[in-house]
């Protein structure tokens, strides 16, 4: 684990190249950076107004951090040179590397470097504002704090745009990443996460370099009060196998993403405006507590619209109890309806205290406060009549100890200085409706279980297909219920080997990854007489059909190139994508996380006795999937198994179908 204290917090600085590096030394000097700064330069006798060196030998110590603004091929020279003579760090901005098709280059920049820490390349650098270090070689927007959130990026120009924002948002570290040759986003959020200033974190990611690595950050971080929130981008679905399963098409790339950052106990979002409300909410008060909102502003348009823009999210609006009825109509009187959301109109505007006495009642029971309030721009209108409002929100936060949030209908309602000045007195800003409520939803996610990791990657290479015989052979020994059923490699020798089966049966062609599509199976069967070869098929098996079914489910685990292993449920059969109603989560998982999975499905009424329908077997399917991930386990050469259908009766769950394949 490399040591990236000196990177972040240098006390000198050298600078390397000519614009880009005038540029570092002029946001340093904006910034106020105490440390010495050294430029380099073969040719020209200074850069900036500082006196320049003309090699990294002449400087007089080796620097804590180094900004590297020449070419690539320079920039690994350079590399070099440093981690020899002992360079704290070094931001390499050169592009041109793997992401052009250099990745041999890149591959001796990273060996170059040894064990000095490197950002990048093809990145921007490092922003610190605590400290006033501003190893960046383009404008910014942040100043100076004393505490504030850390942002990593793999996007330099996201993350300019982040330094922009005008929300109040309290920017202590910003670090672009680029290619992340060599230290990627975990070690970065484990350096700032590690700094007591820092209370929060936030991460644009188009990858996770080291799944195993951030689950352990992400879970000390929550013991520490500290939340995390990833926007994931990036739409490529690596890795996925050419539609030879229904699992491979449904738990893809950004489904297995979301998985594992909810595992992780993550938060998500979805828009930059998100991510940066979510900071502010975690930077104020940690992780929510919980998703218990109550809502208040002075027109029923606003309460309604919080109502209908928290459909989908897991917000809850607690109805009154009797008690916080009675002080509310105490106050509001017989005129106003009492409800969550509130509208409490506008008889009380302007009384400070009615105010806060109503925004009290309305946090008791809930895990946060929504005062929905959009201050007149001051440049047209006057805020004064708005004042006793804000101070009311500031007064009850305080006398209730509750998460307070001072929401704004539009993003651009609530000006810089207010949201600052709010943010100042315990009251945090957020803005826009529909952001701040999606932000509130994923600044109450769920911690991740105690110690969960996920399993390591294992190798691409290539597979076979078992054929359904040997894959259901596979389940067997793994104690997975499966069809009786006899195989030959003719309809002739099979109706043999059938004589013993209990008809109806199911007449199955083997060779196939989708049989229902290749007209490879005949069902309801009472014998094989007059049975007609199946076209292509590589062999034939025979078994008895399963009667009584409840519920058709799919189960499917397979190895993922980013997360390990996934493993998805839902309702099965030859309509899974047209249902597209499924859930996917990283192995390991436990059976009772398993059982949430399935409650989470839109269709879950049809295994939970919808109208009186019976109840299938869950006990035996939760069963099944525990014996699934425990052969998965066992077997590193296991690349996938997918059963689809397991038909669930009401005393069982039996594997009709699997597709299962293998390490060569």
């Amino acid at each position: 684990m490399r040591n990236l204290n000196t990177l972040f917090r240098p006390k000198s600085l050298a600078v390397l190249g000519s614009v880009w590096a005038r540029n570092v030394i002029e946001q340093c000097a904006k910034m106020g950076f105490a440390g010495d700064v050294w430029p380099v330069h073969p040719t020209k006798p200074e850069i900036g107004g500082i006196p320049a060196f003309r090699s990294l030998a002449d400087l007089p110590d080796a620097p804590d951090a180094c900004f590297i603004g020449v070419n690539r091929h320079a920039t690994v020279e350079i590399v070099e040179e440093l981690s020899a003579m002992g360079g704290g760090g070094a931001i390499c901005f050169a592009s041109g590397w793997s992401e052009t098709g250099e990745a041999d280059l890149q591959s001796r920049l990273v060996a170059g470097a040894g064990d000095m820490p490197i950002l990048g390349p093809n990145c921007y650098g490092i922003l610190n504002y605590l400290d006033g270090a501003a190893i960046w070689p383009d404008q910014h927007g942040g100043t100076r704090v004393e505490s504030g959130v850390g942002i990593i990026t793999q996007s330099s120009n996201i993350g300019i745009t982040l330094t922009m924002q005008r929300r109040g948002m309290p920017l202590a570290y910003l670090a672009c990443v680029g290619n992340a040759a060599q230290s990627g986003p975990s070690d970065f959020a484990r350096a700032m996460l590690a700094d007591d200033r820092v209370t929060a974190l936030g991460m644009y990611l188009e990858g996770i370099d080291d799944p195993v690595a951030l689950a352990g950050i992400a879970e000390a971080a929550r013991a520490a009060g500290k939340g995390i929130v990833a926007l994931k981008g990036g739409k490529t679905e690596a890795g996925v196998a050419a539609a030879a399963t229904h699992t491979a098409s449904l738990a893809g790339g950004r489904v297995a993403s979301s998985a594992y950052l909810a595992q992780a106990g993550i938060a998500e979002v979805h828009t930059l405006g998100e991510l940066v409300e979510v900071l502010k909410v975690f930077h104020a008060h940690g992780p929510l507590p919980g998703r218990r909102i109550a809502s208040m502003s002075c027109s029923g348009g606003e309460a309604g619209l919080v109502s209908d823009l928290a459909e989908g999210t897991g917000l809850a609006f607690p109805p009154l109890t009797e008690a916080r009825r009675k002080r509310l109509f105490d106050v509001l009187g017989p005129l106003v309806t009492l409800a969550n959301p509130l509208d409490y109109q506008t008889f009380i505007w302007g009384d400070e205290a009615a105010t806060t006495e109503v925004i009290s009642a309305m946090l008791e029971d809930c895990d946060a406060g929504v005062f929905v309030i959009d201050p007149p721009r001051s440049d047209r209108a006057s805020p004064e009549s708005y004042a006793p409002a804000l101070r009311s929100l500031v007064a009850a936060a305080e006398v209730t100890g509750r998460p307070t949030f001072a929401v704004s209908s539009l993003s651009d309602t609530c000006s810089e200085g207010e949201a600052q000045a709010l943010m100042a007195q315990g009251v945090t800003p957020l803005m826009g409706l529909e952001t701040a409520l999606a932000a509130l939803d994923a600044a109450a996610a769920e911690p991740g279980r105690p110690g969960w990791r996920p399993w390591a990657r294992v190798s691409d290479g290539e597979t076979r297909m078992l054929d359904e015989v040997e894959g259901k052979a596979l389940l067997k020994t793994a104690g997975v219920s499966v069809p009786e059923g006899v195989s030959a490699g003719d309809l002739g020798a099979l109706a043999t080997e059938a004589v013993g089966l209990r008809p109806p049966l199911v007449l199955k062609g083997l060779g196939f990854a989708h049989k229902s599509e290749a007209g490879a199976v005949r069902l309801d069967l009472h014998s094989l007489e007059g049975q007609a070869g199946i076209k292509g098929a590589a062999g034939y098996l025979v078994e008895e059909m399963v009667t009584g079914a409840v519920a058709e489910v799919l189960v499917g685990l397979r190895r993922d190139p980013v997360y390990g292993a996934t493993v998805t449920v839902g309702l099965g059969g030859v309509t899974t994508e047209l249902l597209d109603d499924t859930v996917t989560r990283i192995l390991p998982v436990t059976r009772d996380e398993i059982a949430r999975a399935l409650r989470g499905l839109r269709l879950w009424p049809l295994l939970d006795g919808y109208r009186g329908r019976a109840r299938p077997d869950l006990g035996a399917l939760l069963d099944a999937v525990m014996a699934l991930q425990a052969l998965m386990a066992d077997d590193p050469d296991l690349v996938e198994i997918e059963v689809n259908p397991f038909i669930l009766t009401e005393t069982g769950a039996v594997a009709a179908d699997a597709l299962i394949r293998k390490a060569l």
